[in-house]
């Protein structure tokens, strides 16, 4: 069913207007090209009353799950593309944090929500960036059925790993991925204002039965 579009952004002041609503991340305003990636009911509810028929599946989360699927599996095959040609990309969840707002940058239809943006441009070889390090195949590889207990040991790991690279990179993060992660889902006013996510998706027009 294809439920997702992108939306191409290369003018500076909506490139600005978004790093605005996404905590004035500077990597929005300085990349040439900004992807914003969306799970698109629209299309289908247009089609559908194009041809006089009932779209009333639109209106299950069922639906909005796939359009959030969609997406995500698009951007990531733009990303292996993009990289493959010697493009660097930075993914921006930060667009979750003002829904309605970004909508009205991007002129969205209801049923159309923005899943993430994508930051595309070239690499600065004078600024080399390691890769992050992500969990040990042990703490998500299953075999048959999951085990929760069975990844601490990796995750222990794991940990050791990240705060080596945290304080390799200079970045402005304490302690380690466990301590890190934990305080982003502490409270609600952690989650930067997608804590409001379920009104916002209704406010633009996600029933989510």
């Amino acid at each position: 069913m294809q439920t997702w579009s992108v939306v191409a952004i290369e003018s500076p002041e909506r490139k600005d207007r978004l790093a605005q609503l996404a905590g004035n991340q500077a990597q929005i305003r300085q990349c040439p090209l900004f992807l914003l990636w969306l799970a698109d009911l629209a299309r289908l509810s247009h089609v559908a009353q194009g041809l006089r028929q009932s779209h009333d599946g639109l209106s299950y989360l069922e639906m909005f799950v796939t359009a959030i699927v969609d997406a995500a599996l698009a951007a990531q095959n733009a990303v292996v593309a993009a990289e493959s040609l010697g493009l660097g990309t930075v993914y921006i969840g930060a667009m979750r944090n003002h829904p309605e707002e970004v909508a009205k940058v991007l002129n969205l239809p209801p049923q159309v929500f923005t899943v993430f943006g994508l930051c595309v441009g070239y690499p600065d070889p004078a600024k080399p960036a390691a890769i992050n390090p992500r969990l040990p195949q042990p703490a998500i590889l299953h075999r048959e059925t999951y085990g929760l207990t069975e990844q601490d040991e990796a995750i222990a790991h794991y940990n050791a790993t990240m705060k080596a690279f945290y304080a390799d990179q200079k970045m402005d993060v304490s302690g380690n991925w466990s301590e890190h992660s934990t305080q982003r889902v502490a409270s609600a006013a952690a989650l930067s204002g997608r804590d409001r996510l379920k009104e916002a998706l209704s406010n633009l027009g996600f029933l989510l039965r």
